[in-house]
């Protein structure tokens, strides 16, 4: 499962690194063909990146959506948790397990919905505008990144299960800083 885990987390490093390479390629490439610099202005022209906006805009869609199974692995998606907290063990425990499958349910329907309009679109014609790639590549992002999602509601509802125990993040840790004040004289 760690390696599952590790591939999740490197698509999603990949994807943010992808679109932030494109994004810097395509404003510093809009910001030079301003300059009147023979040869190299029109060098820059020649070269057409209208599609690096779209490429964006799919990147942060995939990484929003396997982002967020990310975020329900590790604690850090959004919950409220407020009053769950406040209550006895008991009750606590039941409506921990409701949410989480009241998680599992939503992103499975969410997923499936996908899945079948993945489905009937993936039997058109139809492209992306800059791009030209099937369209349904783009709208896989829904199935694929819900059922991942739902995937891993499941997985932290069996591991409360098992130990009572819910991933959570603490926001006031910093990775590495321990090694940093061991390291440090007394």
């Amino acid at each position: 499962m760690k390696y599952f885990d590790y591939l999740e987390e490197a698509f999603i490093a990949f994807l943010m690194a992808a679109a932030t390479v494109i994004i810097f390629v395509a404003v510093l490439h809009r910001y030079l063909t301003g300059f009147a610099i023979p040869g190299l202005q029109d060098w820059l022209l020649s070269l057409n990146l209208a599609w690096a906006q779209e490429v964006c805009i799919y990147l942060f869609v995939w990484m929003a959506k396997f982002g967020a199974a990310y975020g329900v692995r590790t604690g850090i998606h959004v919950g409220v948790d407020v009053l769950v907290n406040r209550l006895e063990e008991k009750n606590r425990r039941i409506f921990v397990l409701i949410a989480l499958a009241a998680g599992m349910l939503f992103t499975g329907i969410i997923g499936t919905l996908g899945a079948s309009f993945v489905w009937h679109i993936a039997h058109t014609d139809q492209t992306s505008p800059d791009l030209e790639i099937p369209i349904w590549i783009v709208y896989l992002a829904v199935p694929v990144g819900s059922y991942l999602m739902c995937f891993r509601f499941a997985q932290v509802a069996w591991t409360f299960i098992r130990g009572g125990e819910l991933p959570h993040h603490d926001h006031g840790h910093v990775d590495g800083l321990e090694d940093e004040v061991k390291g440090q004289p007394a």
